[in-house]
């Protein structure tokens, strides 16, 4: 992504009138039978989900969040929240792995509509026109940054270990930064994509874990690697919010945690189906399930609300990040009492709940986790700085 204003920059001229939208949420509810067949085995196995990433490519969902006029699906965010939550409904590791791709395409189609970036067009473009899969490695990343960036002649020579790089075996791209340190001490963090076929880059089996195993959130090691100057798509201070980060935050977490409202609802669903066979179900217990889920799926619907604002500030990353802790609370109640509603059989692994109950856990990990995400509300509350908390 570049810092370029329309003005250093300008958009493309159009000279066509692009098709419409493809029906990314038809096309989920399509696939999703086949991706829940998968689904079991492979968190048993603990295996990559890639019979279902490979369902999701030849149904052109790739390319779905990329404007019409740049050869994509021109799917926006609304429509690509809705699409993810319903793959989560299948299998929640589908859709969470797919969630990093998505956001990563989202961004810059949003800029090229919005801010009228014409920089991003060539990354677009070569998503719709190759089907390139992006990786993200914000998890590792995030405001701090990772990893080490050395200046030499013509670039930087990179080395970095970039953990929860979700999806990370069927990956082209991947999207992440190393901490460059200048001569006077001074820490900023430049931003570069990372072919994943390039020498020096190799991934490591790390990923075993409660839940959502099936993401493949392996560790993706860069050793030694050189990244020119042209491929530097912007630097920002290290441990800083920066602009293009308010855009990220803005418009990545609604996206993702659309996945842990799917998987709260299938559990909601089996939940209701189990307990329908009880002779004395706990009507009680499921009125209080049902609310619980009800509160997160407001709560998210708040955090797709700021992306619809077009203006993402501070303000906006401040209200997605309390939506975001509201999601995760609520959602993981809501499975924690879907539980207890379908009573021993949830503690069997056919019923397909536990599952769900593991992978709903990941809700409590991405940024900001509980207690910076407070500090950072409390600040906007009461009118003080919020730069340097993440």
């Amino acid at each position: 992504m570049s810092l370029r204003t329309v003005s250093e920059t300008p958009l493309s001229p159009i000279d066509h009138h692009p098709e419409p939208p493809v029906d990314v949420v038809a096309i989920a509810h399509r696939l999703a039978p086949e991706i829940a067949a998968h689904a079991a085995t492979v968190d048993q196995d603990e295996v990559f989900v890639a019979e279902n990433y490979a369902l999701l490519k030849k149904a052109g969902l790739r390319e779905a969040g990329v404007p019409r006029e740049l050869g994509g699906g021109g799917a926006e965010i609304p429509e690509l929240a809705e699409m993810l939550r319903v793959l989560a409904r299948a299998c929640g590791s589908t859709a969470l792995a797919f969630s990093m791709h998505t956001h990563q395409v989202a961004i810059p189609a949003w800029r090229w509509r919005h801010q009228k970036v014409a920089a991003v067009e060539p990354l677009l473009k070569r998503i719709a026109s190759e089907r390139l899969m992006l990786l993200s490695s914000g998890g590792s990343d995030w405001i701090g940054g990772s990893g080490r960036a050395e200046k030499v002649d013509g670039g930087y020579r990179v080395t970095a270990r970039k953990i929860f790089t979700s999806g990370a075996e069927a990956g082209d791209i991947l999207m992440t930064g190393a901490i460059h340190e200048d001569e006077q001490g001074g820490r900023s963090v430049v931003h570069f994509g990372v072919p994943m076929k390039s020498p020096g880059v190799h991934i490591e089996d790390t990923w075993h874990t409660l839940g959502m195993r099936g993401t493949g959130s392996n560790d993706v090691v860069i050793d030694n690697l050189l990244i020119p100057d042209a491929s530097v798509a912007f630097t920002r201070k290290a441990g800083e919010w920066h602009p293009v980060f308010q855009i990220i935050a803005t418009i990545a977490l609604p996206l993702i945690y659309s996945v842990y409202v799917g998987v709260a609802e299938s559990a909601r669903d089996i939940a209701v189906s189990l307990a329908a066979r009880k002779a004395q179900p706990d009507v009680a217990l499921a009125g209080r399930m049902d609310t619980e889920l009800r509160a997160a799926q407001l709560a998210h619907r708040w955090m797709l609300d700021q992306i619809a604002l077009n203006a993402p500030s501070a303000d906006t990353v401040n209200e997605v990040m309390i939506g975001r802790t509201l999601v995760a609370q609520h959602a993981i109640k809501a499975v924690e009492l879907a539980m207890e509603v379908a009573g021993g059989q949830s503690f069997y692994r056919s019923a397909a709940l536990e599952r769900r109950f593991r992978d709903i856990q990941g809700a409590r990990y991405h940024p900001l986790q509980s207690g910076p995400q407070s500090l950072y509300a409390g600040a906007s509350a009461l009118g003080l700085p919020t730069a340097t908390v993440f």
